[in-house]
Parts: C-alpha cells; structure tokens; sequence
C-alpha cells in the first residue's frame, strides 16, 4: 500500500497495516474531528483523527521505530469517540481520558484482534502496554510522536507553520534509547512556540471554546432525552448529529442552530458569558547538546518565558463573551 502524507511524504507499508488502515475502525477515524465542534463553526478546523492516526505511524517510521510500534501509532487513538475530547465534558471527564478508559473494550470487540493474529502478531502484546512505545508516548512536558505529530499536522492545515519548517525540526530530531531528542535550541524554541500556538492559540481560541461548549451541551441533553446512547458516540460525528436531527426535538434543535460558521464571539474577562479551563498542556524538549542531555528550559530563557506564559494562561482559562449565535 502506498502512502503519501502531507507532513512526512511517501511511504509504502508492510500488508499488516494496509490491512489496519482499510479496517473499519480505523476508516472510521474519517469521521471524527480532532477539534471536536470546530470543524461546525470554522470548516477549515477539519484535521480528523484518520490522518492524525496514520501521520503518527509515519512519524515513528521516519523516526525508524519498529513495525509493532508503527502499529501501535496507527492504532492509538481508534477508540476515540465521535468529537473527539467533547465526550469527555459530556461525561465530565476532567483527565480528558474517556478513550482511554474504553480502548481494550473496543479494541476486543473489534476485527484488530484478528487482522493482528493473521500475521502473526498479539493484540494483548501490542495494544494493552504502550508503555514500551517509548517513540510513541511520553508524559508531558517531552516530545513524543503523538505530540509531536497533532501538533505539526494542526499548525500547518491551519496556516501558522510551512513545510520548510516542518522539514528543518524533524531533520533535527535525534533518537537516543528509544526517545525524541533535539540537537539544537533553535529547534526546542520552535516546537515549543508552535506547540503552545497549538494548546493555547487553538484548543483556547473563543471561538473553539464556544462550539466545544455548546455541542457538549447539547450531547448531554440528548443522553438526558433517551435520543443518544454512549454507544452511539463510538460513531462518526455526522452519525451522531444526524440522529439529533431526525428526532424534530425543538430544545435539540435549537441548541444545535447555536453552532455555525456564523457565530461571533471575544475573550473578555470584564463582560463574560462562559468561562473553561482546558487540560495543562506544557512543553519542555529534551536537547542533545555537546554529548549531554538536558532540558531546554534550562539552557533556553525564550522556552522558559514561554513555559511561564502558557502556565499562566492555561490555569486562568478562557472568558468567552458571545455577541451573535
């Protein structure tokens, strides 16, 4: 199977993961918005979990990672439900971690246990531990390929960071026992800038924040109606609104009519009509510098103001003050 990814360019891949990728509950993937309800009030907000998924197993390939992590990547995120994160403030989930919590139930119940078996390999092996991936996860504040990759694939559709750009940092990227390093503080500066353009410029822009808000509102109502199930947001987004629709429900209805292209909001803390905090998302690289290793906040003043700057914002949250919806 061939490969062409906008971010990391052609790849031919091993039968196990053409497999994988045609499956369905990767295709489904397709269906579901990394930004949750950006994608109904900005369509240019449309990175879906699909790509992120298979830019992710490129990632770790580019990086030389083996095949079983390759598919880990591609499978990491397979239980994520329909809107993404949005679930998670359905079910006031504050750890953002719904998907994970459901992963080994739907991983089980799905054709990926078979797909694997047919070429050899454990689902269990896999799937259940990604604490041996070491390419593919890592605990805030390091580089890891997940971070990595929804950062770079978000600023770049979004129109914030080049291809140029792109090429120069993963050219500078260096793997040491089995973790992302960088070989220059130019490059830490930059992926910390880029990542926080990311977590605060986009996941806390008035506007993402508002359609977030509202959806997550009206999926509550709906489970609260009998309309929705939890089972269906193991769903694509679509499916899941079409559903709203077909019940004529005018209290439905009219939450849904809030969430369009043409909604105007502001940040503003004086006159506010909602106020959310996100997950604190920080960055803080390793760099491989003159045979050590060391944190670049430490050897960085640029990544230590903004490591302040990003704290700083992310606990005081956003004020969203609606003019039009």
């Amino acid at each position: 199977m061939y490969i062409k990814d906008d971010l990391y360019g052609a790849f031919t891949v091993e039968k196990v993961l053409e497999e994988l990728i045609l499956s369905e509950p990767v295709q489904r993937l397709k269906g579901v918005h990394q930004g949750g309800a950006g994608y109904m009030v900005n369509e240019n907000w449309n990175v879906t979990r699909y790509e992120h998924s298979v830019g992710v197993m490129l990632l770790i390939r580019l990086l030389d990672g083996s095949l079983e992590e390759q598919i880990a990547g591609m499978l990491h995120d397979v239980s994520h439900t329909a809107f993404s994160h949005v679930v998670d403030a359905v079910f006031e989930n504050q750890a953002e971690d719904y998907h994970e919590k459901i992963y080994t139930s739907v991983v089980k119940e799905s054709v990926i246990p078979s797909i694997l078996a047919k070429h050899g390999y454990h689902y269990e092996d896999i799937l259940l531990d990604d604490s041996q991936w070491t390419l593919l996860e890592q605990p805030a504040p390091k580089l890891c390929a997940d971070r990595v990759d929804y950062t770079l694939r978000d600023m770049y559709r979004y129109g914030h960071i080049t291809l140029t750009e792109i090429s120069r940092f993963l050219q500078d990227v260096k793997v040491l026992e089995g973790e992302m390093f960088l070989q220059s503080i130019e490059s830490a500066e930059w992926i910390v800038e880029t990542y926080f353009k990311e977590v605060i410029g986009f996941f806390m822009n008035p506007l993402n924040i508002y359609s977030n808000d509202r959806l997550a509102n009206l999926l509550k109502l709906a489970l609260t109606k009998h309309v929705l199930t939890a089972e269906d947001f193991l769903g694509r987004d679509e499916d899941v609104l079409a559903k709203i629709r077909a019940t004529n429900d005018r209290e439905l209805l009219n939450l849904l009519n809030q969430i369009h292209p043409n909604v105007r909001v502001r940040e503003d803390k004086a006159q506010f009509d909602l106020h959310r905090k996100n997950k604190l998302r920080l960055l803080d690289p390793f760099v491989f510098i003159n045979g050590q290793i060391i944190s670049a906040s430490e050897v960085s003043k640029n990544v230590e103001k903004m490591q302040k700057e990003a704290y700083k914002i992310a606990v005081a949250g956003v004020y969203v003050k609606i003019l039009s919806s």
